[in-house]
């Protein structure tokens, strides 16, 4: 698993080979089995996490009691905590593993300590949040101006392993639809495509 978090580290950073492994050594890895809680909505975040293997499902629950899928984290993306300037610093959102899954652990209190000793990681943590950030900005637009079988179908053209990874009414849930709506336009999908 080390291996591929240093390929990837390789896309966003200048430091050398020895440098990456002195980093990657340091790094915790952890296995988490499928439903494990990684943070419940409204406690503290105090770690973040790199989807190594697994899928990680992103949601919240509403005063109703329903839950609101807003997404889903798979190989190679960062599960960032980003709402610790907030006076609370609770979470909006819970995390948890729809899959058995390894991530990286980043414990929150160690990340001054870890940047301080490894000056070159902070500005390719940045880059790699810039990525993200802008994918998500970009998907976030396009979600806004489209229609549910318009969404249905940059899913499959942008992420298409979380049909069969995700349940389908956390899947529906996500695209903003009710299951049933989701069912009609999958089945319309593939009637056009026959």
């Amino acid at each position: 698993m080390k291996e591929a978090l240093l390929k990837y580290m390789a896309k966003f950073t200048s430091l050398s080979a020895e440098e990456q492994q002195a980093i990657v050594d340091e790094i915790q890895i952890e296995k988490y089995g499928r439903g494990t809680v990684l943070l419940r909505q409204g406690d503290t975040p105090t770690r973040c996490y790199f989807v190594l293997k697994g899928c990680v499902r992103q949601y919240s629950v509403d005063e109703s009691g329903r839950e609101r899928t807003s997404n889903f984290y798979t190989e190679e993306q960062a599960i960032g905590m980003f709402n610790r300037h907030r006076s609370d610093k609770s979470s909006e959102y819970a995390f948890a593993c729809l899959e058995d899954s390894v991530l990286v652990v980043g414990e929150l209190s160690a990340e001054a300590d870890m940047y301080h000793k490894y000056t070159e990681l902070e500005a390719m943590t940045r880059r790699m949040i810039e990525e993200s950030f802008g994918q998500v900005q970009d998907e976030f637009a396009s979600f806004m101006a489209s229609t549910p079988e318009e969404r249905f179908k940059a899913l499959l053209r942008n992420r298409p392993q979380l049909i069969d990874r995700v349940p389908q009414h956390q899947l529906a849930s996500y695209l903003g639809i009710t299951a049933e709506s989701l069912s009609r336009i999958k089945k319309r999908t593939r009637q056009g495509n026959a």
